[in-house]
């Protein structure tokens, strides 16, 4: 029987009011330090997230009751705060839910959602679909009440989303890889669980093509030189099996030098290969100790792609790229000056652990598609509201020159 996953893979995200942030950290960061002592948990205050925003999102790793007394002393800090400068009369408690939850959390005809009104005396809105986009998969749970009733219906909020989250896990570990988690991540449409899409945007958010097989992509994974006979097996067993099972080409590349330190691994296959592929590679590397017990397997990728659709990766100013960074956790670097290859490809660089550089890569993707069907069709890009991310793009070479990664150690 596998065990269950940690509570820890979901974190308690709010959304508190920026008026408010101050007196959450506190002078010196007193306050969130006394929170994180006094309820075991680590609290992430995103102050530098969607600058001049109204609100700003917290996220408290713990397990659930560590989550649900550091929100109660957050919520008790707001609500003082408020009272002592007379900003508001009602501070609502602000949740936020991957969307691929949140259809759960509300249940058939919103059954779930009003059981946990009635039980806790609260008043429950959830954010439209509509304000989805690529670059924020979140819905606002908005909770209105006394502070107490507030508090245990977060609990109960809290409880499915987990309980969701738990069954997504359970559902891929069947045919996946345990602990590999594809559904929760929203990484890839399917029948089952994913929402219809935002109207309007219709091929937003797809990683598949609009119709028929899903395309072939080409990833390189950079492994430590040493793990290259893990990763090949006895006889060449291991990625024999390998290949097949996530239904993928795996190749290994030549060392570039005979003291190359890293080694490539050329993946070939459609999005759904490339995750069962790069998550066994991760995992290979992890049981054979090529990473310690307390550390995280972080492993460069390469994407190629035509060096007029780099700009549309890096945004105007860097925006997109920042954004993607800030989503996804992963570092991701347009190195400057990259001459063309060939094919007038350049690469994008993509640093960190399994889901990021999973979530990284198909959001890099979605924006390829749309550079391909806008070119296709003749047509703009966006039908709907910006999903920030497709912003108007440069010339490529001003797109090649600038290297936007505010670098994540």
């Amino acid at each position: 029987m596998p065990s269950k996953p940690p509570h820890a893979d979901i974190p308690l995200r709010l959304l508190v009011p920026t008026q408010y942030v101050g007196a959450i950290i506190g002078k010196e960061g007193a306050t969130i330090r006394n929170i994180t002592k006094q309820t075991q948990s680590k609290v992430d205050v995103h102050r530098k997230e969607n600058a001049g925003a109204a609100e700003k999102p917290i996220s408290i790793y713990s397990t659930p009751e560590g989550c649900s007394a550091a929100c109660r002393m957050i919520l008790d800090i707001m609500h003082q705060e408020a009272k002592d400068t007379k900003t508001a009369d009602e501070v609502p408690l602000k949740i936020l839910a991957h969307n691929n939850f949140v259809g759960r959390l509300i249940g058939k005809e919103g059954r779930n959602l009003k059981k946990v009104e009635q039980d806790t005396n609260t008043k429950i809105t959830i954010s439209p679909l509509q304000d989805l986009t690529l670059y924020n998969p979140e819905r606002t749970i908005t909770i209105k009440g006394p502070i107490e009733d507030c508090c245990q219906a977060e609990v109960e909020i809290m409880k499915k989303v987990r309980e969701a989250y738990e069954n997504d896990i359970a559902a891929m570990n069947t045919h996946l890889i345990p602990g590999l988690n594809l559904g929760a991540l929203g990484l890839f449409p399917s029948s089952s669980n994913m929402p219809p899409p935002p109207p309007g945007n219709a091929s937003g958010g797809a990683p598949y093509g609009c119709f028929g097989a899903p395309e072939q992509e080409t990833v390189h994974v950079y492994i430590p030189a040493q793990a290259v006979g893990a990763i090949i097996g006895k006889k060449g067993q291991h990625i024999k099996q390998l290949s097949r099972f996530a239904g993928a080409s795996i190749k290994i590349a030549p060392a570039e030098a005979p003291d190359s330190k890293m080694r490539m691994v050329i993946v070939t296959g459609p999005p759904e290969a490339q995750f069962k592929a790069q998550g066994r590679i991760y995992g290979k590397l992890k049981e054979e100790n090529f990473f310690g017990p307390k550390e995280e397997v972080k492993l460069e990728t390469h994407i190629k792609m035509a060096a007029a659709a780099a700009g549309r990766v890096i945004g105007k100013g860097g925006k997109t790229v920042n954004e993607l960074q800030n989503l996804t956790a992963a570092e991701v670097v347009v190195p400057r000056e990259q001459t063309p290859d060939e094919n007038d490809q350049v690469i994008v660089k993509i640093n960190g652990h399994f889901y990021a550089s999973q979530l990284a890569q198909r959001k890099i993707r979605d924006i390829l598609t749309q550079v391909k069907q806008s070119q296709k069709g003749g047509v703009a890009m966006n039908t709907s509201p910006n999903p920030q991310g497709f912003t108007e793009m440069g010339s490529h070479t001003q797109g090649l020159t600038q290297d936007h990664q505010p670098r994540r150690k």
